[in-house]
């Protein structure tokens, strides 16, 4: 895949000629600006949606703790202040 490069004038006066070029090709645009490369435009890659949401978070739990126990030991309270 091959990059493009254009100026930040051409690319202001050619905007939507390039990105059309752009989502044939696939290839990248990087902006520069007095020859300093100042931005790159790249086109979106779709990724596959799950096929369900159901275990679309399965494995990414490593540990917990007891839900069921205090948050705080209880001496770390003093009520009496």
């Amino acid at each position: 895949m091959n990059t493009k490069t254009v100026g930040a004038a051409e690319f202001k006066a050619n905007c939507l000629n390039l990105i059309d070029k752009m989502a044939d090709d696939g290839a990248p645009i990087v902006v520069t600006k007095r020859g300093t490369p100042v931005a790159i435009v790249s086109p979106i890659r779709e990724e596959a949606a799950p096929a369900s949401i159901i275990g679309a978070m399965k494995g990414s739990v490593l540990a917990y703790d007891d839900p069921f126990s205090p948050a705080a030991d209880v001496t770390d309270w003093d009520a009496s202040q």
